[in-house]
């Protein structure tokens, strides 16, 4: 059967730790019964709203008490990746139990992605996080070393860069688990962003990785047949919300990069996605579909969601 790369959007999983638990249990159902179809499966997963309460969490506690640290956007990352890692092993391990799967295990890797420090976008970091502050003064006492903007009117907020990934820290090991057979949940909330030094030495750094791209990277590595993008509409749409909406069924590059030169793909949103999906046929992968988290077996089926071919 087939290999595939599955990205599952981090809203998906909800806002705290007591609605992730229920929540999980959706993609947990629908990627044992792909299991159970006989397909090899590599999960990812976004984190934006659970790196965004660790954070945010940290640093409330430091203001109201300086003793309680700051914790860096890295480590807040890797946080969100031990626990949404923690309830996704869980999740799928029940749901495989359930579907009479007794030979397979799920593994969770801790994923820190490789970035070129050169990458442009350190220099023009425009990815907000972290809360609010209503001084510059007081986002930067709370945010050292950071950029801070003004954010629409709501006052002042911390910026990282969103850089492209390049590979992931070990790599090799990653893809001789996919080879032996196991469950792999890799590139959680794009993973860490991650540089290499003269010397190579890796150190993490400030930035936000689209987890869409990285998992593109993924697949492409893993020698994945298929890529799926599972969000929260049924099919990539062009003039969205006009009297003439289109929903595309089956889509080329050449197709879709006139597309986006059409300004049809809103930029944070099904901009990055579609991108991605390009990025992994460009690659060599088969095709790639972007769809409905609740038809995954139907996207994988060519029944819904958008196909994307090189031609």
């Amino acid at each position: 059967m087939s290999r595939i790369v599955i990205a599952l959007g981090g809203n998906a999983l909800g806002n705290n730790p007591e609605e992730q638990k229920e929540l999980v249990k959706l993609p947990a159902k629908k990627i044992a019964e792909l299991v159970k179809a006989g397909h090899q499966v590599i999960i990812g997963h976004g984190n934006g709203p659970q790196v965004g309460m660790i954070f945010n969490g940290f640093s409330a506690a430091h203001e109201k008490n300086e003793k309680s640290p700051l914790v860096p956007l890295p480590e807040a990352g890797a946080m969100s990746q031990g626990y949404i890692g923690y309830h996704m092993i869980n999740a799928i391990t029940n749901a495989l139990h359930d579907e009479g799967i007794k030979d397979k295990e799920v593994l969770y890797l801790l994923t820190q992605t490789i970035v070129d420090p050169k990458d442009p976008a350190f220099q023009h970091p425009t990815k907000p996080i972290g809360p609010f502050y209503a001084t510059k003064k007081e986002a930067e006492l709370m945010n050292p070393n950071s950029v801070i903007v003004e954010d629409a009117g709501r006052g002042f907020r911390k910026v990282v860069a969103s850089p492209k990934p390049i590979n992931f820290v070990g790599i090799n090991q990653m893809k001789n688990a996919i080879a032996a057979g196991a469950i792999v949940i890799v590139g959680g909330g794009g993973g860490i962003p991650t540089v290499v030094d003269k010397k190579g030495h890796i150190q993490g750094v400030d930035g936000v990785i689209d987890k869409d791209f990285a998992l593109a990277r993924m697949a492409s590595l893993a020698n994945a047949d298929f890529f799926v993008v599972l969000t929260a509409v049924d099919n990539i749409m062009i003039n969205y919300k006009q009297p003439n909406e289109k929903a595309l069924k089956h889509a080329t590059k050449a197709e879709l990069e006139k597309y986006i030169e059409e300004k049809q793909f809103a930029p944070g949103s099904m901009l990055p996605k579609v991108q991605a999906a390009i990025k992994f046929v460009e690659e060599g992968g088969k095709a790639a579909f972007i769809g409905d988290l609740k038809d995954l077996e139907e996207i994988i089926k060519e029944k819904t969601g958008t196909k994307v071919t090189l031609k």
